[in-house]
Parts: structure tokens; sequence; C-alpha cells
């Protein structure tokens, strides 16, 4: 059984909107994770260098938001299993409070800390 206390429907649709969001970003980034092919002849090393952390840097948003989506994921095979809001280490419900703030935590704040 899901948490009791919690508007299920409401969560669904609220992961299920976040992971839209993760899908649409990572599209939108593509581009800045792709492979910099600047000519060392007409560009300079310093642009290049620039262009290559921010390769960097996109690549480890990329990174992130794949992890946002396997968290995400997650919460709604849970939500599917019917076991959203139980702590995976007490069993306890994890606080309403806590799963509004954050619906992918696997954990009540005890067992998190």
């Amino acid at each position: 059984m899901n948490h009791p206390e919690l508007d299920i429907e409401r969560i669904t649709r609220q992961l299920a909107d976040a992971k839209a969001l993760l899908i649409d970003q990572s599209f939108e980034s593509k581009e800045s994770r792709a492979t910099v092919m600047l000519d060392q002849q007409s560009v300079g090393r310093l642009s290049r260098m620039d262009a290559l952390q921010g390769q960097a840097m996109a690549q480890a948003e990329e990174d992130r938001r794949q992890l946002a989506i396997r968290r995400i994921d997650a919460a709604l095979a849970r939500l599917d299993r019917g076991t959203f809001g139980e702590c995976i280490e007490c069993g306890e419900w994890i606080a309403v409070k806590r799963l509004e703030w954050d619906p992918t935590v696997l954990k009540c704040i005890d067992c998190a800390e």
C-alpha cells in the first residue's frame, strides 16, 4: 500500500512532469555536449580550451539529469508496486513533508542520517 496520507495522483503527475522536463532539457542541450571540432589553425588554443570546458560542464549536467530520471523512474516503480513512501531501511512511513519536498527519497529522516 502506498503512503496513506499522500495524494498519489498528484505525486504521479509531479514525477511525470519532472521527467518530461528533464528529457526536454536533455534534448535541447545535446548540441552543447557534442564533440568539440575546432581547427587549431583558425581558432586559438584558449578558445579550444573554453569549448572543451563548456562541453565537459554540459556533460556533467547531463549526467545529473540522467541520475534524476533514474530516481524518478524508481519512484514511479514504487508507486506501481504500492510501496511508495516506505523507508527502504526500517519499513516505516517517510514523513509526508519530506516526500512532498522530494518524492524520490528512499529513506526516512532517521535512517538517512
